[in-house]
């Protein structure tokens, strides 16, 4: 089997809101509850949601709005026991191809200092930090890194 094939992608729907949240609660000390997942798929029209599915099941996750030209990605999570497969880049780069035909042409996201990997992942995406937010994450006051990447057609898998 070529190595591609053992994960696809497709868009996230209210059946998945439940895998989602658990996948949510596994990455991040403060999850998103399993309703605002709701809210960005009824009612919020900018947000789109990809999922990356493997043995059957939601491994990972990642989130955007798209308001005119811009994308923000608003999170992004693999599950702990698909990590180091390079999943979170390939979902990354359908995501950012994904922006771009609903017409964004730059992206931009916030991500922990201490997230090294993250942070290495998006610049090695093309990711450039382009400020701070002070006291961003309210689990421990940890401020935000902003970085921001121009959707180039030719850069997406």
């Amino acid at each position: 089997m070529a190595e591609k094939d053992w994960l696809t992608f497709r868009f996230m729907t209210l059946d998945d809101v439940e895998a989602v949240g658990e996948l949510e609660r596994l990455a991040f000390p403060l999850p998103w509850p399993v309703d605002a997942f709701v809210n960005e798929l009824t009612i919020n029209q900018n947000a789109k949601y990809l999922l990356a599915i493997a043995d059957e099941k939601v491994v990972a996750y990642c989130g955007v709005w798209v308001i005119l030209d811009e994308a923000h990605i608003t999170n992004i999570a693999v599950h702990p026991d698909y990590r180091g497969r390079k999943i979170g880049e390939r979902l990354m780069r359908q995501m950012m191809g994904l922006a771009r035909l609903f017409g964004a042409e730059r992206m931009t996201l916030e991500v922990r200092p201490s997230n090294t990997t993250a942070r290495n992942l998006y610049g090695k995406l093309g990711f450039i930090a382009a400020g701070v937010r002070k006291g961003y994450y309210s689990d421990n006051n940890e401020d935000a890194i902003i970085m921001w990447v121009e959707l180039n057609e030719d850069e997406q898998e």
